[in-house]
């Protein structure tokens, strides 16, 4: 038996603050990356695209990242890691009205 249920699916935009967490950008101007903690790779700061799911609805977000060029680790600040938390709780407690619906998804069990 084959058993489908649905899932809202969500799309936020989370816009990060500047100059906290892992960047160190006292140095005149210059801009220092750390190393990965997991395999001391470069750390690159970038766009992604980040899914959170909460309860059974899933929010994609489009946030700042440093990610490993080596392993694809990926490391949020943690302004960013609060907003997460935040985002779940409000998608767990089906707290969506200032969501943007953008389809569904679905859990397909065999």
């Amino acid at each position: 038996m084959i058993r489908i249920e649905a899932l809202k699916f969500y799309s936020l935009l989370i816009v990060p603050s500047l100059n906290t967490g892992l960047i160190d950008t006292s140095r005149r101007g210059l801009m220092k990356t750390q190393k990965c903690p997991t395999c001391q790779g470069e750390l690159e700061t970038k766009q992604i695209e980040k899914m959170l799911k909460g309860g059974n609805n899933t929010a994609v977000i489009h946030v700042e990242a440093e990610v490993c060029s080596k392993c694809g680790e990926k490391l949020y600040k943690p302004d960013v890691v609060n907003q997460f938390t935040q985002i779940r709780a409000k998608l767990r407690n089906q707290e969506t009205e200032d969501f943007q619906v953008i389809g569904q998804s679905f859990r397909v069990s065999v």
